[in-house]
């Protein structure tokens, strides 16, 4: 049940497998449902913002009875001149509290493609949230083998021994950029690609809490519940003492600009993660000045 041009050519290439059910998120969601107690394996194509409209349904007619519906969140994030109404910010926080729900984001396009293509497998049995932004994608040849991505698997992209980051999602692309100009500056960080919310890689996240104690998260979503927060979660429960920064979209209404002016003002674009991971390294970096 996809929207838009994607819609269109899949109606024209595939038409006894695309339905338009029209603007009715409620219905899409509890279609999906029914079709999925049925044996089929459903994509639900649905804007971030608008899947709010179906909350309802999300956890009673598919959660409660854990189906495997696959959510396809379009547009998650800030979206851009569309404006308030259409920032896909809060359904890391709003899926991830829900039982049987598998959260997820790709960094990338060939990342989207693994998480389609696992979503879709017999093995997959839960409900499956991947959520990715509107925009440009940054792979030129995207055309990538399909490989199954462990659920709850996170990617170890830069070991390093200053501190670590912790990205989900496409704002990934902004720590690796982030991490380039750190390292001219003697800061040698670690990226660890989280991949999903729910659940949680607690394998690479004991590892993380054992070495770093100063660590980023940084998210395309609202900080008040969402990905950093289940961080922050894990390492109370757990017992760990490090600095964390949760860097996303703040407590706030953001309003109209481009992406790039957006992701800048709400502090997790690739110079404002530089300038946290600089506040976190002070000390260090105040040693070499003097050296």
């Amino acid at each position: 049940m996809p929207s838009g041009s994607s819609l269109k050519f899949m109606m024209e290439k595939m038409p006894h497998r695309a339905i338009d059910v029209g603007i009715c998120e409620q219905h899409a969601v509890t279609l999906s449902a029914g079709m999925a107690t049925q044996g089929l394996k459903v994509f639900c194509n649905i804007y971030s913002t608008f899947m709010q409209r179906a909350y309802d349904q999300l956890v009673h007619d598919v959660a409660i009875q854990d189906l495997p519906v696959i959510f396809c969140l379009d547009r998650a994030g800030l979206v851009g001149e569309d404006g308030p109404t259409h920032h896909g910010a809060y359904d890391i926080a709003y899926t991830r509290c829900i039982p049987n729900m598998i959260v997820s984001a790709p960094m990338n396009e060939s990342e989207l493609r693994n998480l389609m293509y696992t979503a879709q497998l017999d093995s997959t049995t839960h409900p499956f949230v991947i959520r990715y932004p509107r925009g440009e994608g940054v792979m030129p040849e995207w055309e990538t083998p399909f490989e199954e991505i462990k659920i709850g698997q996170a990617r170890k992209l830069k070991d390093g021994n200053d501190l670590a980051i912790l990205s989900f999602g496409h704002p990934g692309n902004f720590a690796a950029t982030a991490i380039r100009d750190l390292r001219t500056e003697g800061l040698n960080p670690a990226h660890y690609d989280m991949r999903f919310a729910k659940p949680l890689d607690e394998s690479t996240l004991h590892e993380v809490f054992r070495k770093f104690d100063k660590i980023i998260t940084v998210e395309d979503g609202c900080v008040k519940g969402g990905f950093g927060s289940a961080i922050l979660e894990f390492m109370s429960a757990h017992q760990y003492q490090a600095e964390v920064r949760i860097l996303g979209i703040p407590d706030s209404i953001i309003d109209h600009g481009t992406p790039k002016e957006l992701q800048a003002e709400a502090h997790f674009d690739a110079q404002s993660i530089t300038q946290v991971a600089r506040e976190l390294m002070k000390e260090k970096l105040a040693t070499k000045i003097k050296v």
